[in-house]
């Protein structure tokens, strides 16, 4: 009978791309707060404070922020409705995107500096 070798799975971190998708994402945040601010806070899900954060980010810091850890971007949802409406799943895929910005716009943002809710 053959024997089964066992091999150890590698562990990778994706380190770098935690950095490279957290650069991109701070990029695109700051430049659409630079453009429309209020919608970019509807669109990134974000209350002022952190607005005022990322927009007034220099680009040393900004590279730094993204080197974290931590993924920074995330999901603006945390039930099964609304990140199935998102995916298109539903009666009518055509408008399962238009019924999920109109659930997401009913839920207040939430500041995160401070865990408030923003009206």
């Amino acid at each position: 009978m053959p024997s089964l070798k066992i091999h150890p799975m590698k562990r990778h971190d994706f380190q770098e791309e935690i950095k490279e998708l957290n650069l991109a994402y701070l990029m695109l945040a700051q430049h659409m707060l630079r453009e429309d601010r209020e919608t970019a806070m509807f669109r990134l899900g974000i209350g002022k404070e952190i607005a005022d954060l990322i927009e007034g980010l220099s680009g040393a810091k900004l590279v730094r922020m993204a080197s974290g850890q931590m993924l920074l971007p995330t999901f603006r949802f945390d039930d099964a409705l609304l990140a199935g409406l998102v995916a298109g799943e539903g009666k009518s895929p055509a408008t399962a995107g238009i019924h999920a910005a109109i659930v997401a716009a009913a839920r207040p943002v939430k500041d995160l500096a401070k865990g408030e809710e923003e009206k």
